[in-house]
């Protein structure tokens, strides 16, 4: 890996963040966190092109070109009322070829993928802020709040507004 020219740029990059002196130069702070970022994208990439071919996961999933951008788009748009045919349409592949490479690459469809992750959002916000159940709900990609406490009481084993209590009282 070092023999790679990222690989040698890799290692200088961490051998001068750790020596540099951030308070003798202006501007090395901004440089420092910048470069931070440079590494972490790096090795993430790294990383993501290392996973074998029979490996399942979200960053699996995203290695595949395909695959990748309709998880960029569910990822980017989650409170849209995606359907498996506009999924298909936005990737521009058939429905069943995407169903079939989602299943590669993630065991499950790309709308249980996405319900999903609806619910990780929402958990996220009930935590985070103050919104209201349904505001959570709609900001989230549900219809209705009923159908978000269901979904997410199946999830976590208890209501959202309980689930907020909880966390709540856990970090106080």
């Amino acid at each position: 890996m070092v023999d790679e020219p990222t690989g040698r740029w890799l290692e200088q990059s961490i051998k001068s963040s750790v020596e540099v002196d951030t308070g003798s130069i202006p501007g090395t702070d901004a440089v420092v966190a910048k470069l931070a970022e440079a590494l972490f994208v790096e090795a993430l990439r790294r990383y993501v092109n290392d996973i074998p071919a029979r490996e399942i996961g979200w960053l699996a999933g995203a290695r595949d070109e395909t695959v990748g951008h309709a998880l960029a788009l569910l990822h980017e748009r989650p409170e849209e009322s995606w359907t498996i045919s506009d999924l298909a349409r936005e990737v521009g592949l058939s429905r069943t070829r995407l169903a079939e490479r989602f299943r590669q690459y993630l065991g499950e469809s790309p709308i249980a993928y996405l319900a999903k992750w609806r619910l990780h959002l929402g958990a996220e916000m009930l935590q985070t802020n103050t919104d209201s159940v349904a505001e959570v709900a709609a900001a989230v990609g549900y219809g209705s709040e009923a159908s978000f406490n269901r979904a997410f009481k199946r999830e976590f084993a208890c209501p959202p507004a309980q689930f907020r209590r909880r966390k709540t009282v856990q970090r106080g």
